[in-house]
């Protein structure tokens, strides 16, 4: 299977990842956990090798989200801004942490902040993953009242992505219901984007999965704590769900 993975010709050519803040955290319960960083950027390093252009959205949950935040008393829009400075955070350590392994990156923020990050501007953009740079994605949309699910969905369409890859923890797809309570949870393998909104899946939240549904832009739930499970969703292999027409 090793070798299969090593020689077989990448999916997609292009793709954006997304990845939760809380992804970042490791066993803590909150901030970041270098080793896990580390461990992510080495997953993201071995796709960019086989060729294929990665852009990333990274959520801002471990350290702080909008959504808690204004359930607790705070106005929403000043608790989402926070939200959005909170992956500019995450996205600077994963650009750390892939610098470190020589990939050439760039972080490219929705909210203007020139001293640490690019502004976004879609062709520049386009124009570094040419270039085979990495791409970190962040600030969301640069707007309250969307999240970086909403954000992911509308970078990969902007970027002519050909998947958006959700790396999610302790879980290797889509489930009608939670493996972790329920024994008889069934896995899908395939998936309708209609499905997941009539039936509450927690994959993306329904905007980002009404425009990748508009754009037919499929959606590929996977395992990202499994050692090489990015490598081999690229190569064609692996264990996931595909959310699609």
């Amino acid at each position: 299977m090793t070798d299969e993975i090593e020689n077989a010709p990448p999916a997609y050519s292009r793709v954006l990842l997304k990845i939760s803040g809380e992804a970042l955290m490791g066993d803590q319960g909150y901030g970041l956990h270098p080793p896990t960083v580390e461990r992510i950027a080495g997953e993201v390093a071995s796709v960019q090798k086989m060729g294929v252009e990665v852009c990333l959205v990274i959520g801002g949950g471990n350290i702080f989200r909008g959504l808690q935040g204004s359930a607790q008393g705070m106005e929403r829009t000043t608790a989402d801004y926070m939200g959005m400075l909170a992956t500019v955070m995450n996205a600077l350590a994963m650009q750390g942490a892939l610098e470190s392994r020589g990939l050439h990156t760039r972080v490219i923020s929705a909210i203007p902040m020139d001293q640490v990050c690019e502004p976004y501007i879609r062709r520049r953009a386009v124009r570094h993953l040419e270039k085979k740079r990495v791409v970190i994605f962040a600030a969301g949309t640069g707007n309250p009242y969307f999240t970086t699910d909403t954000a992911a969905a509308l970078r990969a369409n902007e970027m002519a992505c050909q998947a958006i890859l959700m790396g999610k923890n302790g879980t290797d797809g889509v489930y009608d219901k939670d493996p972790r309570i329920h024994a008889d949870a069934k896995r899908y393998d395939r998936i309708t984007y209609d499905e997941v909104l009539s039936k509450h899946l927690k994959v993306m939240d329904a905007s980002a999965i009404a425009l990748a549904r508009e754009n037919k832009l499929p959606i590929i739930v996977f395992p990202l704590d499994a050692p090489g499970g990015f490598k081999s969703i690229l190569a064609g292999k692996g264990t996931y769900t595909r959310v699609e027409g």
